[in-house]
């Protein structure tokens, strides 16, 4: 039949022969089984050393999904034979299309993890005549073989960040590299804690921390604390996206406690409306909110102080030197201090609290962003919000290893693109 030759040109193993190819109907659904024999005069090879013994005796026939031709489900019919190896003692053989007890083949396998890369995991089961446990397994089983045969050494720069996972205060702790030609997730785990990120650097090595040149964080006291231990060579960085967006929420919550007050004395309502005027960069600013803005800031209000105190920070960007950056942070920080606008002033508390971090920035001479980490954080909600979130952390990690973690795939006889 000409599957066996299609078969033998794109799937071809030495050692193994396809025999008959019948067409079945099951459950008014056209599947294509292929039987698998052992060819002649070989000897089967042990699951568990790899080597080859002599035969003990022969299983039940098993299915194997492989990739579907036509449309066509196509399963391969093979009795798995077992081995009397002389250092395991009786295992059953190991197969070169499948792995342990799996019903998939690496071929079937690969192919549903490539389209689970441009499809929702529900899609790929439906176009391919599937299940949603299918496509997970399928993308578990070559995450799992990236993972396994990644290279973690030359990592210079990491980022570490967190996100919300599920309501009631449930987060994640991501690791990434974020060296300038090479951006990929390296772990996740359960939490944002000092054991959290301890795990990913006991996991990570102590060699591989020692060769770091750079880590990048937010705020979080227990991520400071860690990167500190286990990274101390390395310039750490809090990057300005982390203090500008601490700087949004500041200025926020003054505009919502005034324009509360104002309500409750019967005054104009002029900050209604605001508050995107406000939190936007001037260049992004519409003509129509750029003339709201100016008519704003004619009013002497904390909202207003606020935004001043806010667009006045943008200057130390600018600095060059460490020192002269310092300086600028300085005088910002008294000047915010004297506002008596109480979530400015937090804000100018936290600043000097990290003052040598965020001149790191500076010392880095820009060569990591956290915006880097910020644009991967991204990724990550899109990938949960295509799924409409995973319930299961098991889940969750492999969606996203297998999204982020640009792992390395196993080999196939034959790439179907």
């Amino acid at each position: 039949m000409l599957v066996k030759t299609i078969l033998n040109r794109v799937h071809k193993f030495r050692s193994f022969v396809y025999e008959r190819v019948v067409l079945r109907t099951e459950e008014d659904q056209l599947i294509l089984e292929v039987e698998v024999r052992p060819r002649s005069n070989t000897r089967a090879i042990c699951s568990g050393c790899r080597r080859r013994g002599p035969g003990y005796d022969t299983g039940p026939p098993r299915r194997f999904d492989f990739v579907p031709l036509w449309a066509i489900p196509v399963v391969f019919i093979y009795a798995m034979r077992r081995v009397d190896c002389a250092t395991c003692g009786v295992r059953v053989e190991h197969v070169p299309w499948a792995e342990g007890k799996s019903p998939l083949t690496r071929a079937y396998a690969l192919f549903l993890a490539q389209w689970a890369r441009l499809l929702t995991w529900s899609d790929v089961a439906k176009r391919f005549r599937t299940s949603w446990q299918t496509v997970f397994r399928a993308v578990e089983a070559v995450v799992e073989w990236g993972l396994a045969h990644r290279d973690l050494d030359g990592v210079e720069a990491i980022g570490v960040d967190e996100i919300q996972w599920h309501r009631g205060h449930r987060y994640l702790t991501l690791v990434y590299q974020i060296d300038a030609a090479y951006k990929r997730l390296l772990w996740i785990g359960e939490e944002r804690t000092i054991r959290t990120l301890l795990r990913f650097f006991r996991q990570f090595g102590k060699e591989r921390s020692a060769q770091l040149r750079y880590v990048c964080s937010d705020m979080w006291q227990a991520y400071l604390k860690v990167l500190a231990k286990k990274a101390p060579q390395a310039i750490h960085v809090l990057d300005r996206f982390h203090i500008v967006a601490n700087m949004n929420k500041a200025i926020d919550k003054v505009r919502a406690e005034e324009a509360r007050e104002l309500k409750r004395r019967g005054l104009e309502p002029v900050l209604k409306g605001s508050r995107w005027w406000l939190l936007k960069r001037p260049e992004n600013l519409t003509d129509s909110q750029e003339i709201k803005l100016a008519d704003l800031l004619r009013y002497n209000l904390k909202t207003v102080r606020s935004y001043l105190l806010k667009e006045d920070f943008q200057f130390f960007w600018n600095y060059v030197s460490p020192y002269w950056a310092g300086k600028f942070l300085d005088r910002w920080c008294t000047r915010t201090m004297r506002s008596k606008i109480d979530p400015m002033k937090k804000v100018a508390k936290s600043l000097r609290a990290h003052r040598p971090l965020i001149l790191n920035w500076f010392r880095a001479k820009g060569a990591i962003s956290a915006g880097i980490v910020e644009g991967l954080n991204n990724k990550v909600k899109v990938t949960t919000r295509k799924a409409y979130g995973y319930r299961s952390f098991r889940t969750m990690e492999v969606a996203l290893f297998h999204t982020l973690g640009n792992l390395p795939e196993p080999e196939s006889t034959h790439r179907f693109w």
